[in-house]
């Protein structure tokens, strides 16, 4: 993309669109045109906002009653532990060998599995489920896909140590193929899934990026070894570890930047999930002022690896309360099966149909991103309205947890028992949502 601007400006527009104060800003700038009435493809409805938050208040009622402050933070251990809990066991196995790895060892290794587990964390699709022979339990979406990741971990699918099973690294990585990830995931003509060489593709693309950037992967080329990194990033108040969530998030902005396919880039800046909203071009924003950054799986990353290096390290993470809600198909389904926001009729093309007669447009389409920059504004607005209902300081990632993103599927189950999908379906890669 040849948006006409110096190479010192392009730099450092790629520089911010790949922060995370970028997301809210540029979203917030969406947000404006639509209450104006000015977004292309959607009609927002702000007086619905209340029955959404109603909604997630009677969820949260009804699983956590008034115990606010234990409700967990949104990460892949829900889903890992989907039935029965597997991470802790897990832990308590190597602590069970005759020479127990040490605290950081245990998780490294955790976030080898929460990280590779989350880039397998796309969309499959309606009809694809795996069932697991231990439990005798069969799991759809996210906690199939998250089931299924903690069974390849335990293989040893992603390790190139034949010693270590229990670790990611890119020599494991580099010889994983659609085949060998499809026959974990038990794909087969009855059980398809969405995205799957999307899925392997990113697997593949992970070991080039974690042996290009010791820096924060280490000589080993393991995504554990951000530990060690983030350590040298830490520092030590009243007997406490402090880590600035930014550190983070610059680990996997740069460290991952490898992986995605080739999208936005400025300047030959390959910029990730950042994409060109039409609404704002049309308004007279020009050139890089139309990009609307998401980072989507940067932002699940980055919840998911905090909790279990709180949980094992006792650190504590700082400027948490910059990151953003996650702009995907439950959040974003939720304000759509409410009404918040509305399609525009006939401005999708009438072939944009999927067999249910759902809306059905590539990730790239311009009113996904309208959909999307909507989503993480709305976020914010759905968790102030909790935090009045309830009187409670909920955290934005507690709410992602209890309510809006289990919200959005309950309402998409009651709308659509058949599928429980979304009301606009993704023409997913595996490597968006």
């Amino acid at each position: 993309m040849n948006l006409g601007v110096t190479q010192t400006s392009e730099q450092s527009q790629a520089l911010y669109l790949r922060t995370i104060p970028a997301i809210r800003e540029r979203c917030s700038r969406v947000h404006k045109l639509a209450e104006q009435g000015r977004l292309e493809y959607f009609d927002y409805h702000p007086d619905k906002e209340d029955q959404v938050a109603e909604f997630c208040e009677g969820i949260i009622r009804r699983d956590f009653g008034s115990n606010f402050a234990g409700i967990p933070p949104h990460g892949r251990w829900r889903h890992l532990d989907a039935g029965l809990p597997r991470v802790e066991p897990l832990v308590a196995e190597w602590n069970a060998q005759p020479n127990p790895p040490d605290t950081k060892e245990i998780c490294r290794r955790l976030v080898d599995l929460f990280l590779v587990s989350v880039l397998l964390d796309a969309g499959a699709g309606n009809d694809w489920t795996y069932s697991e022979a231990t439990s005798g339990k069969s799991f759809a979406r996210s906690e199939g896909l998250g089931v299924a990741s903690v069974h390849m971990f335990k293989e040893g699918l992603f390790s190139g140590n034949k010693e270590q099973p229990f670790q990611v690294d890119a020599k494991g990585l580099s010889q994983l193929t659609s085949k060998k990830v499809g026959e974990a995931f038990q794909v087969t003509e009855k059980n398809p899934m969405v995205g799957l060489e999307g899925r392997t593709s990113l697997l593949v693309n992970l070991a080039q990026a974690l042996k290009a950037n010791p820096t924060f992967f280490g000589e080993e080329a393991r995504p554990g070894r951000l530990i060690d990194f983030l350590d040298q990033q830490s520092r030590a108040e009243n007997g406490k570890t402090k880590v600035h969530v930014s550190s983070l998030w610059y680990a996997l902005i740069e460290g991952l930047a490898p992986i995605w396919p080739p999208r936005t880039s400025i300047g030959g800046f390959a910029l990730g999930d950042v994409w060109q909203c039409n609404a704002l071009a049309l308004a007279g924003n020009e050139g890089t002022e139309a990009l609307v950054p998401f980072h989507k799986l940067t932002g699940w990353i980055t919840y998911s690896l905090m909790e279990p290096m709180e949980r094992f390290l006792g650190w504590e993470f700082e400027g948490v309360e910059d990151m953003t809600g996650l702009p995907e198909y439950r959040n974003g389904g939720l304000l759509v099966d409410f009404g918040v926001l509305t399609l525009r009729p006939g401005k999708l093309p009438a072939d944009a149909v999927s067999t249910e007669g759902l809306p059905r447009v590539p990730p790239s389409h311009p009113a996904i991103i309208e959909w999307r920059a909507m989503t993480v504004i709305l976020l914010d607005r759905i968790t102030a309205a909790l935090r009045t209902r309830l009187n409670a300081p909920l955290s934005l990632t507690q709410v992602l947890e209890s309510a809006t993103w289990k919200g959005g599927r309950e309402i998409a189950k009651q709308k659509r028992p058949h599928s429980g999908g979304p009301p606009i379906e993704i023409e997913s890669d595996g490597t968006v949502f």
